[in-house]
């Protein structure tokens, strides 16, 4: 178990983490942010979990980017410029960003340093967290054979229903092997309709190209900057600045989408190629970004809404058939490509809670469209939803 590492690959993460990383050193070199472990599920850890937590963690400090690496991103990633290659093949991960400690069967872990810095452990440290679980508490997965049947069997149904689906699950896989499985599987048997993975890594191993555009941490960060009101606009400005519409995918739901559509104006909304969904209802999302659209004489019909929001087949069939003729889905696939293992999978998240943008620590939220996926404090929820009239 001790000699085993989780992660081996510094690109074995999230693609938004990179292409944020690099806007952050470009636009907010000195920035710093604090982010929180929050156990959702309610899930309780086996003992000394913290301890095996934390070697995987020590490991990672050694991770570097290697040249086969670096030319995979100048060949599939051109707006991901030298400069930030450069600062790629110097960056290490620093364990002595991450706090771990365990009380009884719970797990207390924050993170804090230079947002530049910081912004790459989200994704690994909750795959790590996901395997160690799994692994220490006993929780087998089906076979293999068992995972290809399911996984085929999900890309048929796809394929029927002519969907573009990417596969978005690193950050709560129940394994790496079973990651790989999957991933193997999607590359085989998905064409033309599997479009890429999220994860860098395994895109590169797979030879297909990595897909995403940003977080909810870049328009958190702009609010504590910025204010609640423009945050959501300021942050696209500022996207648009560095990738000159490339990644033109705008994220909706940071302080619900009726505040982003206020903030998605007529020049936005003609550059960006279109939005996605992460949270509450998507057949009202759809009618939503539809008339927003039309408003501005924009045909929808060109535009695309990305889904990702905890998706599974019969999700998707709902969707597609309700976007028929009016606006191109695609859909971003999470635990049930990577975490389809006969138990459910782990209900946990790491969010940024603070982020010092010049002076002085601001704490930061997160107003999704549904309660439950809420983050920070309740005080600034509270302001927060005072200011945008919600």
């Amino acid at each position: 178990m001790n000699n085993f590492s989780i992660i081996s690959s510094l690109l074995d993460n999230d693609f938004y983490k990179f292409t944020m990383q690099n806007a952050v050193i470009k636009l907010f070199p000195f920035a710093k942010a604090k982010y929180e472990f929050i156990n959702r599920g309610k899930h309780f850890f086996p003992k000394n979990f913290d301890k095996i937590l934390k070697e995987n963690l020590n490991k990672m400090a050694y991770l570097k980017l290697s040249k086969e690496e670096r030319v995979f991103l100048e060949k599939n990633c051109p707006y991901l410029d030298s400069s930030y290659l450069d600062f790629l093949n110097k960056y290490r991960y620093n364990p002595k960003e991450v706090n771990i400690y365990q009380k009884g069967k719970n797990i207390k872990m924050n993170i804090e340093g230079l947002w530049s810095s910081t912004i790459l452990w989200e994704v690994p440290l909750m795959a790590i967290i996901s395997e160690l679980y799994y692994k220490l508490t006993g929780i087998k997965p089906i076979s293999d054979k068992k995972i290809i049947i399911l996984t085929k069997n999900k890309i048929k149904k796809y394929k029927k229903l002519q969907v573009k689906i990417g596969e978005y699950g690193t950050r709560r896989r129940y394994s790496y092997q079973v990651h790989k499985l999957v991933l193997k599987i999607l590359k085989k048997e998905g064409y033309p309709f599997f479009i890429g993975s999220s994860n860098v890594h395994f895109s590169h191993i797979f030879s297909i190209k990595p897909i995403g555009t940003q977080g909810h941490e870049w328009i958190m960060f702009h609010a504590a900057k910025y204010g609640f009101n423009i945050a959501d606009r300021i942050a696209m400005e500022n996207w648009l600045h560095i990738y000159n519409g490339n990644l033109g995918i705008a994220l909706s739901d940071t302080f619900t989408s009726p505040i982003f559509f206020k903030n998605f104006n007529k020049k936005l909304s003609n550059i960006f190629k279109g939005v996605r969904h992460d949270s509450g209802n998507p057949i009202s999302f759809i009618k939503e970004t539809i008339k927003h659209y039309k408003k501005f004489k924009i045909n929808p019909i060109k535009k695309k809404i990305i889904f990702s929001d905890n998706l599974n087949p019969y999700k998707v069939a709902y969707i597609s058939s309700f976007c028929k003729k009016k606006i191109i889905p695609f859909f971003g696939i999470g635990s049930n490509f990577t975490n389809d293992i006969g138990y459910p999978s782990m209900n946990i998240v790491i969010k940024m809670v603070k982020a010092l943008p010049e002076k002085k620590w601001i704490s930061v939220i997160k107003l999704s469209n549904v309660k439950e996926k809420n983050t920070g404090k309740k005080n600034v929820i509270f302001l927060a939803k005072k200011i945008l009239h919600i």
